[in-house]
């Protein structure tokens, strides 16, 4: 059957791969509602992507704001899906579709027993404590403080946790040299390493006093992600992987001065009155790429600080099936919720990769099989029925105070940057 004009979808998430659907629908000319429950549509581009990737993050967001322009779409900000519209009521308007693109901002829990208990008094999950360092420099910034302190603990293994790792190194970097009169720029810490950065001011790592933070990882070494492979790799290729993998890794610690601690996991806490003051982990071993603890090899570390950097999942939305931790979809391959007809997922919710290419692509392969696939077998939405949506949107748009088109608003709510800071 041929493609039908007439459709409407409402597109809750307008980051990656939000936008990324969006511009699908636009360039068939389907009209799209793009819900953001932030301001801006930005997402973890944003709040996620440590703020040193400057020139990345202006580049991407420059691409969503280009997707989010066009005259086919429709942008509602600072609406959250199950909180200012239900998915009940958007069902209730009789859309084509509707894409859930609403990322995963929600930690996946440390398996330690009460941990939760001190979020905020010595221990943090990585997504809040991103978000924090990420905006705090702005003097707009009302939201939650982090504490940063040197010999901190971090938990993770992924490149998320090596970003965390990195914001606590350069922040306690920064913080000795200005209690001697020094100032280290973010970004030459960043491309030129701290070792270089302090041979530039005449001090020494030994010099500061610092520890140096570190990170726990229940593999070893070889098995970080920092080169990816496919499920068939060859053993040639994956011993070659391996052995960069390692050699990656002492540039990493060489270059930021952090310590790793590979093959163990956390099992309790260690707490000193109101706040967590350490954990204790247990070692394991890795056999065919499976991680087994070890009884009886239990180790307790002092830390006045630890960050938990173990992955994202969504967050739980009222009316949205879920299936443990992950949406519970009927249909991986395209994104269908189990129990609805005409309701997808995309986007690093579904992909479980906070990886901005697997979005964009993941995105588009939603969006374009909704098109080729899904929409020519649907009644297309009469004139009555489309007008009808607009005008529930406009009057959610007025809820917030959209008032003017996609780039002015932009504009008026951009946030301050760090770089516009230092050169000021």
């Amino acid at each position: 059957m041929s493609f039908q004009p007439g459709h409407l979808v409402c597109i809750f998430g307008g980051g990656i791969a939000g936008s990324e659907a969006a511009a699908k629908f636009s360039q068939r000319g389907i009209q799209s509602v793009v819900f953001d429950m932030g301001a801006l549509p930005w997402g973890k581009i944003e709040l996620g992507l440590p703020k040193w990737h400057a020139k990345q993050r202006d580049q991407e967001e420059a691409a969503i704001d280009e997707k989010l322009a066009d005259p086919h779409v429709l942008y509602v900000p600072s609406t959250r899906l199950g909180r200012e519209v239900t998915l009940e009521e958007v069902l209730a308007w009789e859309p084509s579709a509707v894409l859930l693109a609403v990322g995963a901002w929600r930690d996946r829990p440390l398996a330690v027993p009460g941990i939760e208990d001190y979020e905020g008094l010595g221990f943090y999950y990585q997504n809040p404590f991103v978000c924090w360092y990420n905006q705090y420099h702005s003097p707009d910034y009302t939201g939650p403080q982090c504490e940063i302190h040197d010999d901190a603990v971090v938990v993770g293994g992924g490149l998320a946790s090596l970003d965390v790792v990195k914001i606590l190194m350069f922040e306690t970097t920064q913080r000795a040299l200005r209690l001697r009169g020094l100032e280290a720029d973010l970004f030459d810490l960043e491309k030129k390493g701290i070792p270089k950065v302090l041979q530039s001011l005449g001090v020494s790592w030994e010099e500061l006093g610092l520890k140096g933070c570190t990170l726990y990882y229940r593999r070893r070494a070889q098995d970080m992600p920092l080169i990816p492979l496919d499920d068939d790799v060859t053993p040639d290729r994956e011993a070659q992987a391996e052995k960069v993998r390692v050699k990656l890794l002492d540039n990493y610690r060489a270059k930021y001065r952090f310590r790793f601690e590979p093959c163990c996991i956390p099992v309790d806490k260690q707490v000193d009155g109101e706040r967590l003051s350490g954990l204790v982990f247990r070692r394991t071993e890795v056999v065919d790429r499976k991680v087994s603890p070890l009884p009886g090899t239990e180790f307790s570390v002092s830390a006045p600080l630890v960050v938990s950097s173990i992955g994202s999942v969504p967050e739980p939305i009222p009316g949205v099936p879920m299936s443990g931790e992950l949406f519970r979809l009927k249909d991986w391959r395209t994104g269908r919720f189990d129990g609805f007809e005409n309701v997808f997922a995309l986007g690093n919710a579904v992909t479980g990769r906070g990886n901005i290419r697997a979005s964009r692509v993941h995105g588009r392969e939603i969006a374009d099989w909704i098109i080729q696939e899904f929409l020519p077998g649907k009644r297309p939405l009469s004139p009555e029925r489309i007008s009808g949506i607009r005008e529930k949107v406009r009057h959610l748009q007025g809820r917030v105070g959209f008032d003017a088109d996609y780039r002015t608003w932009v504009n008026r709510h951009r946030p301050v940057r760090l770089e516009q800071l230092s050169t000021s």
